[in-house]
């Protein structure tokens, strides 16, 4: 039986989501890092055919994207309709936010501090039992 490999999307500006990442790597799972939109690298779920293949592939998602920028926000909007209901997707808020942008974040599971080891750990659970799911789902074929 082919071992399945969990991927984590981390989204990140550059210099953030450093412990995320070792410490969910240090949990088994891949993590696949986006730094988000630049002017040379629109985001693809953005463009045209809205999709992208981290979000498509990924197991769980950190978004830790700044909802201070319409684009982030535009982002998170999109995530909403792209991971299925099923995949755990945690959204990191900055001071004020949560109150800020509640109409986007309904329905939204939140961290409005940086996550603790016990938090990504709980997070970690839940993308495992999604990686249990896919396995089952995959062999049924």
């Amino acid at each position: 039986m082919q071992e399945f490999e969990s991927l984590v999307l981390l989204d990140a500006p550059e210099g953030i989501g450093r412990f995320e990442h070792k410490v969910l790597e240090d949990m088994g799972h891949k993590v696949m890092l986006c730094h988000g939109p630049t002017h040379e690298a629109p985001c693809p779920v953005l463009e045209t055919d809205g999709t992208c293949d981290m979000v498509e592939t990924a197991h769980g998602v950190v978004f830790e994207l700044d909802l201070d920028i319409e684009h982030h926000r535009r982002i998170l909007r999109r995530y909403q309709v792209l991971v299925r209901p099923e995949i755990p997707m945690r959204v990191v808020l900055q001071d004020g936010q949560a109150e800020a942008y509640a109409d986007l974040l309904e329905g939204v599971e939140v961290w409005s501090h940086q996550p603790s080891a016990a938090e990504l750990d709980a997070f970690s659970s839940r993308v495992e039992g999604m990686e249990r799911t896919s396995e089952e789902y995959d062999r049924s074929d």
